[in-house]
């Protein structure tokens, strides 16, 4: 999942692809905390609240990001990255 995340981020030249895939990579992490949170230590829950945490540290970075986004495409209008240089 985390590479999938990172080719779309390398790829994608919509700005909401890129989102999708910065979301795919925080997926890929949690699935790593949730399965060595399993395998390697039984009875402490140290991966789930890890899980939990950035999983809302991932939603916090998502609407800012959109908020951001709706921001520049209010000044631009389109979502293609490359219209963006000056950033």
């Amino acid at each position: 999942m985390f590479v999938i995340g990172l080719l779309g981020t390398m790829i994608a030249k919509n700005i909401i692809k890129v989102l999708i895939s910065i979301e795919f990579m925080l997926l890929g992490v949690n699935i790593n905390f949730v399965t060595f949170s399993t395998y390697c230590d039984g009875f402490n829950f140290d991966g789930y609240i890890m899980t939990l945490f950035y999983t809302g540290i991932g939603a916090v970075e998502l609407v800012i990001g959109l908020y951001i986004f709706y921001l520049m495409f209010q000044k631009k209008k389109s979502e293609n990255i490359e219209r963006y240089s000056e950033l």
